[in-house]
């Protein structure tokens, strides 16, 4: 019960990595927001492992200024918040991504971290405390051709990590990052461009555990930075990748 009385905001919390996060903070006894643009899956999650659901698109202003006033009224303070959402484009020659997927990718991957530390962290500067987790990507540490704007994306999110927990520790917010490597995510089949064995096979080839990430993997390594466990981290880009960085 490592967050027990904790309360959080997991972004994209539906499916994918954020499940698993938003499963796993349950588990350690926090009270918690499944933020997501799929409002339906929101909320059958939330019914399941008992939360709270909240329609939000993070790349737009008003949507994620009102996620975050309805997690001031539902928690009164909110301690935790997990920026997840993310999306990626089809992978392609740089030049040959279209200018709406790369502002679509930057938007959501990039934008969003701005949106919800403008309406979040004044919250938290005001109660001297508070964790920023930060889903990044291996494809921000060590890129993969053909997912150049994505890698790009992750790659500020990275350094937006590490400049925004400079800037918070005199203010008691811890902010961190974890580096998933590819998982069994709604994502996965983009990444790849085609869900096959034999594609499923060669991205696996490249992770020295062999094997793809998962959302309990992701689940257990952001419990362990949102909690008092890890009061004198912050700065980092965890990698969670089987030592596909290495």
């Amino acid at each position: 019960m490592r967050l027990k009385g904790k309360t959080a905001i997991v972004t994209g919390g539906a499916s994918g990595f954020g499940e698993g996060i938003v499963r796993k903070f349950i588990a350690e006894g926090a009270r918690v927001m499944i933020a997501d643009i799929n409002i339906d899956a929101a909320e059958a999650l939330a019914e399941e492992v008992g939360a709270i659901a909240q329609h939000v698109d993070v790349s737009d202003a008003d949507s994620v200024h009102a996620m975050a006033h309805a997690s001031f009224i539902a928690f009164d303070t909110l301690d935790i918040l997990v920026n997840n959402a993310g999306i990626t484009h089809i992978p392609a020659p740089m030049e040959e991504v279209s200018e709406e997927d790369f502002d679509r990718v930057l938007a959501v991957n990039a934008k969003s971290v701005y949106l919800t530390a403008k309406y979040i962290v004044p919250h938290m500067k005001g109660n001297n405390s508070g964790a920023i987790l930060n889903v990044a990507s291996t494809a921000g540490v060590s890129p993969r051709p053909k997912l150049n704007w994505y890698n790009a994306s992750k790659g500020w999110m990275i350094t937006a990590t590490k400049a925004m927990a400079v800037e918070l520790a005199p203010e008691g917010v811890r902010v961190n990052a974890i580096n998933p490597v590819a998982g069994e995510t709604p994502l996965l089949k983009t990444f790849m461009g085609e869900d096959t064995p034999e594609m499923r096979a060669k991205f696996i080839s490249t992770i020295p555990l062999g094997r793809f990430s998962t959302p309990e993997d992701m689940g257990n390594a952001a419990a362990f930075l949102c909690s008092d466990e890890a009061s004198m981290i912050t700065g980092v880009a965890l990698e969670v990748d089987g030592g596909r960085c290495i």
